[in-house]
């Protein structure tokens, strides 16, 4: 027999990030510059990263896998955010809801555990720079990003799986910019403690646990760092780091306020603040910090536009 969608809600409601009607008009602005700027820079990335041989190296690869993803998670959220702002639309079907939810945890968790892998990364450059190219094989560098890929879509189908037996029949209105699941599960009139469970498993997982093995990574550079006998080479290294560490900063802080903070401590402001930073501000930010003080990628992109313009 074919399971039954319980649900009795069609469609719900997205709120938004404005409580007035005349804010609209500044967060379009606002998303619309974001985005374009946020797809702008992560394509760029990919394509000096492709074009550029000198930048075909694990590093790179997991950087150009990292600027995708961040360009698939905003392009998840923000643009249907702009459409219903344009619109005055605000719904969103059930379907389209968990078709939703699925990327942003799919690039999500993907996110989380390439920002983890670039630590193991640049961990392995720094402490056995003789046996780097060793360690880090393409068919490691292959599993490192196939593994989470596929890792991420398990995790995220299960979540839409528990989400689909849940019974909608009260409140359609979703007091966010898009289908997160902790603001979908309040709306629930049903028993959520199995999805609760899993929330939890799955921060533990995704986030905890590359978190600190992104510190621990990062304590063994620092050692390894004070090590090396010039002030220039100390510099470079930390110079090195200091980009990776920013986007810990920016992701992990967010992500942690939001799954894995008592409930009683978020509220709907505090969540739709988070979402903001790391499916809008995060991505855009990505390119500029890893570009800007990184002489390679500069001159990549330098290269490509120059072609650019000689092509054209």
């Amino acid at each position: 027999m074919q399971p039954k969608n319980h649900s009795s809600t069609s469609e719900f409601i997205l709120l938004g990030l404005a409580e007035e009607s005349d804010q609209e008009i500044l967060l379009f602005a606002l998303f619309f510059c974001m985005y374009v700027v946020t797809s702008v820079g992560n394509l760029l990335i990919i394509m000096a990263i492709s074009y550029d041989p000198r930048l075909h190296t694990p590093m790179y690869f997991f950087l150009a896998n990292l600027s995708l993803v961040d360009f698939c998670l905003a392009t998840n959220t923000i643009p249907k955010m702009l459409v219903n702002i344009q619109t005055r639309s605000k719904s969103i079907s059930y379907p389209c809801c968990l078709t939703q939810m699925y990327f942003f945890h799919f690039f999500g968790i993907m996110d989380s555990v390439l920002i983890a892998v670039m630590s193991y990364d640049r961990f392995v450059a720094i402490c056995h720079p003789l046996h780097y190219t060793t360690i880090m094989s393409p068919r490691l560098c292959g599993f490192l990003v196939g593994g989470p890929w596929m890792f991420s879509s398990f995790i995220s189908l299960t979540h839409i799986l528990l989400m689909a037996r849940l019974v909608f029949c009260g409140s359609n209105e979703i007091p966010h910019y898009f289908c997160d699941l902790t603001p979908l599960l309040r709306l629930s009139c049903t028993d959520t403690s199995v999805n609760k469970i899993f929330v939890l498993i799955v921060a533990g997982m995704v986030i905890a646990t590359p978190f600190i093995c992104i510190l621990a990574s990062y304590a063994r550079i620092i050692m390894a760092i004070m090590k090396v006998p010039s002030a220039d080479g100390r510099k470079k290294a930390f110079s090195t780091c200091s980009s990776h560490l920013s986007v810990v900063t920016l992701s992990y802080g967010t992500t942690i306020g939001v799954y894995l903070c008592p409930s009683s401590v978020r509220t709907a402001v505090k969540e739709k603040a988070s979402a903001v930073m790391y499916t809008g501000v995060t991505p855009m930010l990505n390119p500029f910090i890893y570009s800007l003080r990184n002489r390679d990628m500069n001159g990549a992109l330098k290269k490509l536009f120059s072609r650019k313009i000689t092509s054209s």
